[in-house]
């Protein structure tokens, strides 16, 4: 009786986690009346993130950059007086109970809510903000769908809105009448930044990403004894300063990335100066750039041991070889994934909504 009860005990929670999962990820309810005279919002629906979420902090920046251009924007939360504290922000921020949209406003949904696109109100202009796009289907039935869903769920949708080459290419294959748009991520240049005279005897990862990928390789590599005299540092649920300040501090940072839209974590650490090794997850690999960092591919075990091993012996016998590496690493991404850059995006997908 026991491994039943365990089987059983165990779906239950299973059953229960995902319920919760998917109360998380409704919409709240908005109110929509008419215009009024007033000026048109961007309002950027985003979830009550309370630890580091790259997406989130994508959202308020956005909000940021579209008021300094003119284009009244805010990030709509659900909770009264919420705002994120986990990185330096005065962004414009209002809740859904205070708020009433108009049809002249912009409302940019991101695909956290996809269990929920149906509640959406018909009336306002809606983009879909999908920075995961391999992770579009996740709450999709498996017995099929129509062509278009889930985004068919969306009454009012003027376009989508992602991150990366790689998202851009996905989404205008699977939705080929929906206008797909780019802006790209930004690196906070002020924070992830290469910092002279460091301790550098350090590897940085992110300990949520591949975790059982993660002990396997950590394994191999201690069984060949490669990670004496190494600092391994696990990086999560830090501020973004304090992310910075350790990534700094690493010579080499593994890269777990799994699925990604776009993956903020290893492009950080080369902003920081770090030699990266590991995974793309696919989004990453248009700034895994084999002249400073090493891509595996996907799910090869041996090739991640063997890079980080050359890696590391490579810091014993060429210490300037990595240490070059990482400034050429950080001149690319900073150079490309800038705020001039994403008001140059912004401004062509919403300056035609707004007559600019």
């Amino acid at each position: 009786m026991l491994p039943g009860m365990s089987g059983r005990v165990r779906g239950i929670v299973q059953a229960t986690s995902h319920a919760r999962d998917l109360r998380s990820r409704r919409p709240p309810a908005l109110k929509v009346g008419r215009t009024r005279g007033r000026t048109p919002v961007v309002y950027y629906l985003t979830p009550d993130q309370t630890s580091p979420r790259g997406g989130v902090r994508t959202n308020y920046r956005h909000v940021d950059l579209l008021n300094s251009m003119g284009i009244e924007a805010a990030v709509l939360h659900t909770a009264r007086g919420f705002r994120c504290t986990w990185f330096d922000n005065n962004t414009r921020t209002v809740s859904a109970a205070e708020t009433q949209l108009t049809d002249d406003d912009i409302l940019v949904v991101p695909e956290f809510y996809s269990p929920g696109l149906h509640l959406l109100p018909a009336a306002t202009r809606t983009v879909l903000f999908n920075q995961g796009a391999y992770h579009t289907f996740d709450y999709a039935s498996d017995l099929g769908s129509r062509p278009g869903a889930p985004y068919t769920e969306v009454a009012n949708l003027v376009c989508m809105l992602t991150v990366s080459d790689d998202s851009a290419a996905l989404l205008a294959y699977t939705f080929p009448k929906i206008p797909v748009h780019q802006a790209r991520p930004v690196i906070n240049r002020r924070l992830f930044r290469p910092r002279p005279g460091s301790d550098r005897r350090r590897v940085g990862y992110v300990p949520r990403r591949r975790p059982l990928e993660r002990k396997q390789l950590f394994h191999v590599l201690r069984a060949r004894g490669v990670l004496t005299d190494w600092e391994m540092m696990p990086i999560e649920g830090y501020s973004e300063a304090r992310t910075a300040e350790i990534m700094q501090g690493c010579a080499i940072f593994l890269s777990f990335s799994e699925r990604e839209g776009f993956g903020l974590p290893p492009v950080e650490a080369m902003a920081s100066g770090c030699y990266v090794v590991g995974f793309t997850g696919l989004g990453g690999r248009e700034y895994f750039d084999p002249e400073y960092s090493v891509p595996v591919a996907d799910s090869d075990l041996l090739a991640f041991a063997r890079a980080v091993e050359s890696a590391m012996g490579r810091y014993d016998t060429e210490p300037e070889y990595l240490h070059k590496a990482g400034l050429m690493a950080s001149d690319s991404v900073l150079g490309r994934y800038h705020e001039q850059g994403l008001r140059k995006d912004l401004l062509s997908v919403y300056g035609p909504m707004f007559g600019n």
